[in-house]
């Protein structure tokens, strides 16, 4: 049986899960400089010290309880995979593998040693349960977490979309606009109504003083997109959580929140990939209130449980009538909040199961490297996730409360809320899709 954590051991573990200073989501970073290890000193920077201290990690902070076994296992794998010269049966200690990797790499000049080091990491990685969800870093790689974290898309420019410089301004985009969408409206072809799109979303995130100010000094793309969608009912397109989505989920709310004909609530999180997971508890706070049991996650046999630090928000408390849209890209922070809103009963959840992307990753940096012109670091899912039912999102996703893939969907939509209306404006949203 599985025990809950006690509050001690809780407020180290929130320690323990600050994401990391860069933003990196998913990610975050710990160094245990007080690890323990049986392993004997090895010399920096040499090869065994590089798989030595990767092992070392994986003992630590993966979510699961790997024996030493288990993961030596993967590592005789891994060794013979990738082509190493030793030929025995297993590695019967950390020691043996160390030994056996120093003994490989000692005739390699120094681009072979890396090669191999890195793929025999990198496989180690990618094996552990979720196969493919860890894996050995480059600063590449980390540059493009970090980027896709935060919503920047370094190939996009929204200016040049607009036939623009980068900094133009908000009259010279809506000019811009008028006059490429003037043409673009003439031609019903559907490269030219794409684009129409495209220019439209560049215009609409250019011309929005905070928008704007995000972009032009980081690249950042909002996250968060709100209008009308039929009298009395706010649509919100919530697309994935960035650093910023917080203060935009704020500020979209607080534009309505002097509107009395509101109380419907069309909350989509359709396709919404996840990303920066501690915000989560903050934005259920706001819908269930403050110190409420958001959710758990899951490391190494114990719940971690998180609990909300923010009070039920005023503009959103005025909708009445709430329905949650998901499908099978809902996936990761997403999940988490969907299921929430099941618990909650905050509104009525809408579409497909949700992906079942059920892991939470960090980044770890390496003390000990192996090449002069990279350095490595190690992406690990630390914990996993759980649902409102107590059972890990990760493989089964969130079932919504209403599959749209049954003939009476509408039907039993309307035995929550009595609203056609309601009805219809979700139907056309799902038809646009």
């Amino acid at each position: 049986m599985l025990k809950r954590i006690n509050p001690d051991l809780l407020t180290k573990f929130l320690i323990f899960l600050v994401i990391f200073s860069l933003g990196l989501g998913l990610g975050s970073t710990y160094i245990n400089k007080n690890s323990q290890t049986t392993t004997k000193f090895v010399e920096k920077n040499t090869a065994k010290a590089f798989i030595s201290e990767i092992y070392d990690k994986i003992k630590e902070n993966y979510w699961d309880n790997t024996s030493d076994n288990q993961l030596l296992d993967l590592f005789k794998l891994s060794f013979d995979k990738n082509g190493g010269s030793i030929s025995v049966a297993k590695f019967e200690s950390k020691e043996k593998l160390l030994g056996s990797i120093a003994e490989s790499t000692h005739n390699m000049n120094e681009d072979q040693r890396n090669k191999f080091l890195s793929n025999v990491a990198g496989t180690v990685l990618a094996s552990l349960n979720p196969s493919g969800r860890s894996g050995l870093y480059t600063q590449k790689n980390e540059e493009q977490l970090k980027n896709t974290v935060n919503n920047v898309d370094p190939g996009k420019d929204l200016y040049s979309d607009l036939g623009l410089s980068k900094g133009a301004s908000s009259e010279a985009v809506t000019k811009a606009y008028q006059k490429k969408a003037e043409d673009l409206k003439k031609d019903n072809s559907p490269q030219a109504q794409e684009k129409l799109k495209q220019i439209a979303y560049s215009k609409d995130v250019l011309t929005k003083q905070d928008t704007k100010l995000r972009y032009d000094s980081a690249q950042i793309e909002p996250t968060i997109f709100t209008r009308i969608a039929r009298p009395g009912i706010l649509y919100m397109q919530f697309k994935k959580f960035s650093p910023t989505s917080y203060d935009e989920f704020i500020k979209a709310f607080d534009a309505y929140k002097d509107d009395p004909n509101l109380t419907g609530l069309i909350f989509d999180l359709r396709g919404n990939i996840g990303g920066a997971i501690d915000a989560t508890p903050y934005f259920l706070g706001n819908f269930i209130g403050k110190n409420q049991y958001a959710f758990d996650f899951y490391h190494k046999g114990e719940y971690l449980p998180f609990k909300t630090p923010t009070e039920k928000l005023a503009s959103v408390s005025k909708y009445k009538q709430v329905v949650i849209l998901v499908d099978n890209q809902t996936q990761s922070s997403a999940e988490i909040m969907t299921a929430s809103f099941k618990k909650y009963h905050v509104g009525v959840v809408v579409g497909v199961p949700t992906k079942g992307w059920g892991t939470v990753e960090r980044v770890f940096p390496l003390d000990n490297q192996i090449s002069k012109t990279e350095i490595y670091s190690i992406f690990l899912v630390h914990s996993i996730t759980i649902r409102e039912d107590n059972q890990p999102i990760e493989g089964r996703g969130v079932e919504p409360d209403i599959n749209i893939k049954g003939e009476n969907w509408q039907n039993q939509l309307l035995q929550y809320y009595n609203n056609q209306s309601l009805i219809e404006a979700i139907r056309e949203i799902l038809n646009r899709s």
